[in-house]
This record gives structure tokens, sequence and C-alpha cells, in this order.
């Protein structure tokens, strides 16, 4: 009886070796099912962007106080801000002040008088890839086209209530 047993728990082992082996090599399902291909990719952090009440007031933090590196102060009319960009070594700091009445930084101070964080900006090697790829994927664009950002690349903002509450731009590498 024990024999027997073994036998059927035996054929049954070899039953699902090989069709567990026929699904590994089955020539109907491509190799890389499951993992995902996309025609883009995430880079490196390229800069955390940082509201400010009082443009000069930072900079001389970082500069005079803290020694860091720091650009001059530049006008993005398109975007509504004065920027700032602090260098860290590994990444950077962007100080954005409001630039015009319709300054998206402008409601942003009202809500946090002190300033704070804005956003985060993170490389993609192509730009209308991502965008087209997330669209998929539900992610909002703030706007229909990418703009020419600080860097002078294309950028686009992601919706930060699909992104963890986080405000996202993408710049194109």
């Amino acid at each position: 009886m024990a024999s027997a047993v073994l036998k059927v728990a035996a054929a049954g082992v070899s039953r699902c070796s090989r069709v567990a082996l026929q699904r590994v090599h089955s020539t109907t399902a491509p190799l890389h099912q499951g993992v995902p291909t996309t025609l883009w990719k995430l880079g490196r952090l390229n800069h955390i962007a940082i509201a400010v009440p009082d443009m000069e007031k930072a900079t001389a933090l970082y500069r005079d106080v803290l020694g860091a590196t720091v650009s001059e102060k530049v006008p993005l009319p398109d975007h509504g801000v004065y920027t700032v960009f602090v260098e860290l070594g590994n990444t950077k700091l962007e100080l954005l002040h409001p630039l015009g009445e319709k300054s998206p930084i402008s409601g942003f101070l009202q809500k946090n008088k002190s300033g704070g964080m804005h956003h985060i900006c993170i490389e993609v090697d192509d730009i209308n890839a991502a965008i087209a790829d997330l669209k998929t994927k539900n992610i909002r664009m703030l706007s229909a086209e990418p703009r020419i950002g600080a860097h002078g690349k294309p950028v686009m903002f992601l919706h930060p209530k699909d992104c963890d509450g986080v405000l996202v731009e993408l710049e194109e590498a």
C-alpha cells in the first residue's frame, strides 16, 4: 500500500514538474511576460525645488552661510518664476520666487508663508514617450504639451494627486 502511495505521489510530482517545465519553455508566451517594457527610462534626480518668500535672503543662506555655489537669479516668464540654482555635487536645489501676479508660486506662498518644498524634478531620456505612457496609466499632466524649463530642456509637470501628493517635474535629459 505504501508503495502505491509513493508511486502516485511521484507521478503527481512528475506531472507537475512537466507542466511547469512546459510553461517555462512555451513558445506561445513571450519570455518577458510580466516584465513591463517601456520606450523611456526614469533617470537621476535633477533638482528639488523650494519656494522662497525672499529670494535674496534664501540665496545668501546657501551661498554665504552654507558655502554653496549658487547661480544668478534668472526670470522664467513662461513659468511665472525667478530661479536660482544651488549646486550640491550630486544634485541641485532650485529656489523659486514669484514673477508676476499669476505666478503659481504666489499661491503656494500664500498657503506656506515661510516657503517650503515645491516639487522634485527627475530626468527622463524621452519626455514625449514618458508622457504618452503615463497618460495610458491615468497620470494627469498639468499642461497639454511640454514646455522649455530652466535648463533649456523640455519639461512636464505631473499632477500631485496622481503622485502621492508630490508635484513631479519630468525633464528630458
